[in-house]
């Protein structure tokens, strides 16, 4: 009975023994699995903080005066198309409409959003098109397509910014009264639709900066 009783103790002690070795394994490896989790955690915490800079670059920080400069060229030709239907030049209306179609097909879109891409090819396609009517037609179709024109480019800016201080302008007769826009660089009216013959109706009616 005795050599029994030593022989169940014995058995007893290595059980628990072997039962405290297993539980040490298994919290051990539940360490490291919970360790391997976590730094995957980590690691897929810094890729999702990557993919949210990654996204915010996609949404376009770009610098404004870096957006402003880029429009820069067209906003210089629609100017000079603009001056020259306000002193009645058709022909320097003509050349001012060639230069502006220019530069908007030149014009570099990629560094905007998806949405602002969209939206800037639209406006740009709809605005070459009626500078290339300019470049063609006598002063009156001129200042029909200008005044559609204005609407465009009055958009553009409103996505891209101007490099410069513009003044944006209300002429209420011009189109059987249903009046027409325009930019210019002054406050002052000099009125692209009518020229010399009222040459200062209107009004502005906002700064652009």
């Amino acid at each position: 009975m005795k050599k029994a009783n030593v022989k169940t103790g014995i058995l007893a002690i290595v059980m628990i023994a072997l039962t405290a070795t297993s539980c040490k394994d298994k919290k051990k490896e539940q360490e490291g699995q919970e360790g391997h989790h976590t730094e995957q955690m980590e690691e897929g915490g810094h890729m999702d903080g990557t993919m949210e800079d990654h996204s915010q670059m996609d949404h376009g920080d770009m610098p404004h005066n870096e957006m402003t400069m880029l429009s820069s060229d067209i906003v210089t030709d629609y100017l000079a198309l603009k001056n020259a239907l306000a002193s009645d030049d058709q022909d320097g209306a003509a050349m001012a409409g060639e230069r502006l179609e220019s530069s908007l097909k030149s014009f570099n879109s990629s560094k905007f959003t998806s949405n602002q891409q969209a939206e800037l090819n639209e406006i740009i396609e709809d605005a070459t098109e009626h500078a290339e009517h300019i470049a063609k037609s006598e002063i009156g179709h001129q200042r029909e397509h200008f005044d559609v024109l204005s609407k465009d480019v009055i958009d553009f800016l409103a996505i891209t910014g101007s490099d410069r201080t513009l003044y944006q302008a209300y002429c209420p007769m011009y189109n059987n009264n249903k009046g027409a826009q325009w930019l210019s660089a002054t406050k002052e009216i000099k009125n692209p639709y009518y020229g010399a013959k009222m040459l200062s109706c209107g009004s502005v009616q906002k700064e652009i900066n």
